[in-house]
């Protein structure tokens, strides 16, 4: 796949104790993002965070939280980013989706081909 230039970010607020049926949110959002062919995505799991009940999540020893904030980022043209928005618009009861334009310098993969230069 080649992705060069202009593209768009999608970021997904989430917390970490959200499922859909009984899985993990943040897996399910990557497992379809990868079926339908988009170009990549990662998840990052926060230290420290708050949402729209101004719930503090932490990591601290003291404070043991099992719902820390996750963030799903995903990378792709702009016709794949629409069209897998309504997929999470049925998934997200709760949570942030935003969306940025950003400009791809570089994509590239390991084809397991040694070159010599």
């Amino acid at each position: 796949m080649k992705l060069t230039g202009e593209a768009e970010l999608l970021r997904i607020f989430i917390g970490e104790s959200d499922r859909y049926s009984g899985r993990p949110l943040y897996e399910v959002i990557v497992e379809e993002a990868r079926r339908r062919g988009l170009a990549g995505a990662t998840v990052l799991q926060g230290t420290l965070g708050f949402g729209a009940n101004s719930r503090i999540h932490t990591a601290k020893i003291l404070r043991l939280s099992e719902d820390l904030p996750m963030v799903v980022e995903i990378v792709d043209e702009p016709k794949k980013i629409a069209d897998f928005l309504p997929y999470l618009d049925n998934l997200i009861t709760e949570g942030l989706v935003t969306l940025e334009r950003v400009r791809v310098i570089l994509y590239r993969h390991d084809s397991g081909v040694t070159s010599t230069v």
